[in-house]
């Protein structure tokens, strides 16, 4: 059986890691696996990218020929919004590589046209990252619930008008999939409940696959040891912040952890606390947390990342909308409990005081209250710390990921 996981990028973006290590675990269990990306960051030989200066060239510009029908809304909010409108080519490079099943993960920035996907003319799986796939254009809602009818008067579009581009999108889809031969993988409950509620996927099959991670990679690593490879003070409690442009991007919740930890500060913590962010360098302006804050920009590969989570006390992670986070289950895979706000599919990954804290949605109490619940007895810490490890052994491995893939690809061939 071969398949094919598409994917815009091969390891750029969380989305981008959870699906090579998807490519990873399924040839690990000896399934005939291919990788077709726009971008190419790795040196994976299975991986297939642009290779000319030219055709890379190209795929970049790409992304601003889409978001062209953008300009009409001048007000819109600063959020990701994929229009997908280009021509490509992606229905005959999968055609030439004539995979059995075609696995699509996040393939935006204008990698694949909306109506590229029912001319692939044979199943397709798509693994859903957010909630692009079933809105009229946005990544994820912010509240807003036009999906499970037909968008329109788009909020992030700051538009008026029913027959809006969130509309025209949502319709290109409608009529662009209605013969497709789909399966959609879901990484959480909460994503799965949301497709199931939508228009566009309430009639087709929805099967929850969490992502998987390499626990020989992700481990505990002794967090003296981590702390002075990265030059982290030894004698203070240190609380992790860590995403992509984690403090520009509003959905992580960085303004949500400010005054959580000034609160901290102020009630007596901010002499043993200091604060650890990474995935962002040091703002020009940085915000005052009332304690010490060590900004320590970008890791990529997996045994920096294994050092940054084994060195904190905790990882904190205030998304105010998240699907499965990439952070929370490689963290938790370090033994390093986890807080978060009880949203999305944070409950799939953390065990209320089992193995962390769910905070109340945006109550900035609760939220300092579960950092400190989670660091201030060393027992309950070291409780918290095997249970987080044990979690990941236990339910998300690549190898268990990989297996559930394989069996749902083996099925849809034998009915194809």
């Amino acid at each position: 059986m071969n398949i094919l996981v598409a994917s815009s990028h091969d390891i750029d973006g969380g989305a981008a890691r959870a699906a090579h290590r998807l490519h990873q675990g399924l040839q690990s269990i000896g399934v005939s696996s291919q990788m077709l990306v726009q971008s190419k960051t790795s040196s994976d030989r299975s991986v297939i990218a642009p290779k000319t200066q030219i055709a890379q060239g190209i795929a970049k510009a790409r992304l601003t020929f889409d978001a062209l029908p953008l300009k009409r809304y001048r007000n819109r909010q600063d959020t990701v919004f994929s229009v997908q409108w280009l021509p490509d080519q992606f229905a005959g490079q999968v055609k030439q590589l004539n995979p059995d099943v075609v696995n699509l993960h996040w393939v935006n920035e204008a990698f694949v046209r909306i109506e590229s996907i029912a001319k692939l003319n044979r199943p397709v799986v798509w693994s859903l990252h957010d909630m692009w796939a079933f809105t009229g254009g946005c990544h994820y809602t912010d509240e807003c619930d036009r999906y499970t009818r037909s968008c329109g008067h788009c909020p992030q579009l700051q538009s008026q008008k029913a027959q809006d581009l969130s509309r025209s999108v949502w319709q290109r889809k409608v009529k662009a999939w209605k013969s497709a031969n789909l399966t959609i993988v879901a990484l959480s409950q909460w994503l799965a409940d949301c497709a199931r509620s939508s228009s566009l996927f309430q009639d087709v099959r929805v099967e929850v696959i969490p992502n998987g991670i390499d626990t020989t990679r992700y481990r505990p690593i002794h967090r003296s040891f981590a702390r002075e490879v990265l030059g982290l003070p030894q004698d203070k409690h240190l609380a992790m912040f860590g995403a992509t442009s984690g403090t520009s991007d509003p959905r992580k919740g960085f303004h949500l952890l400010q005054p959580a930890l000034q609160s901290l500060a102020q009630s007596g913590w901010g002499d043993s606390l200091e604060l650890v962010v990474f995935g962002s360098d040091r703002p020009t302006h940085p915000p005052d947390f009332g304690m010490n804050v060590h900004y320590l920009g970008s890791f990529r590969d997996d045994l920096s990342l294994s050092l940054l989570y084994s060195a904190a006390d905790v990882f904190i992670l205030p998304s105010t909308q998240e699907n499965l986070a990439n952070t929370i289950m490689e963290a938790m895979a370090c033994g390093t409990p986890c807080v978060a706000f009880d949203i999305g599919g944070m409950p799939d990954l953390i065990e209320h005081q089992n193995s962390g804290y769910l905070a109340k949605p945006y109550w900035i109490d609760d939220l300092a209250k579960g950092i400190v619940w989670s660091i201030e007895d060393p027992d309950r810490h070291q409780r918290l710390s095997s249970r987080s490890r044990a979690k990941v052994e236990q339910e998300f491995t690549q190898d268990r990921q990989a297996h559930r893939y394989r069996s749902l690809f083996e099925e849809l061939q034998s009915e194809r």
